[in-house]
């Protein structure tokens, strides 16, 4: 298909989801008209709700966004207040991801402290080594915030009269070293983008 491009043209793939980007709108909506009649030839089909044509031009005065792997991409401004493409993590998978986790803290609350404190550490430093990308640092410290929140509640509730005040359930977390939020370094010239 770049060969029949007139400007230019890249694709960003993972697994069965991708991206297509085109400098020329009508480059981007001949790949498209083609794509599932492509896709047909090898039993496959697009999934409509996932694919779209959008103007994702930092020119707009509304740009609009696009979610892909669990991320949400739009166009944004860095320190120097110049225009780059910023990613933080979906509101849809941080309110699923908040939601898995009160269903974890709901089974563990009649566990010994030091127990879910194992498996606590692991799934906090799991969700800060994907979701841990330079730009999303506001969404992990959510993230960690509310499910700091859940948890108390949840510990609070393992027997009539409340175990852990505020400061309390402070000095419980330092004791545990449960990790904090934390952006993760990337190898130069690796930035994952996908698309659907």
């Amino acid at each position: 298909m770049k060969k029949h491009c007139r400007g230019e043209a890249c694709l960003i793939r993972y697994a069965d989801d991708f991206v297509c980007a085109f400098e020329r709108e009508d480059d981007a909506e001949r790949f498209y008209r083609v794509l599932g009649k492509r896709l047909e030839k090898f039993g496959l089909e697009l999934s409509a709700e996932k694919t779209r044509v959008i103007a994702f031009d930092r020119g707009q005065s509304k740009p609009e966004g696009f979610e892909f792997l669990g991320f949400e991409f739009r166009w944004g401004q860095d320190r120097q207040g110049k225009a780059h493409v910023k990613r933080r993590t979906s509101r849809k998978k941080l309110r699923s991801s908040l939601d898995r986790f009160t269903e974890w803290c709901r089974q563990k609350r009649h566990c010994p402290v030091k127990d879910w404190s194992k498996e606590l550490k692991p799934k906090l430093q799991g969700y800060y080594n994907y979701y841990g990308v330079s730009g999303n640092y506001a969404s992990l410290q959510q993230f960690f915030g509310e499910a700091m929140q859940i948890l108390r509640k949840w510990l609070n509730r393992r027997s009539q009269r409340k175990s852990y005040s505020w400061e309390g359930f402070r000095q419980l977390i330092e004791h545990f070293q449960v990790p904090r939020p934390r952006i993760r370094p990337r190898p130069r010239g690796s930035m994952v983008v996908s698309a659907r």
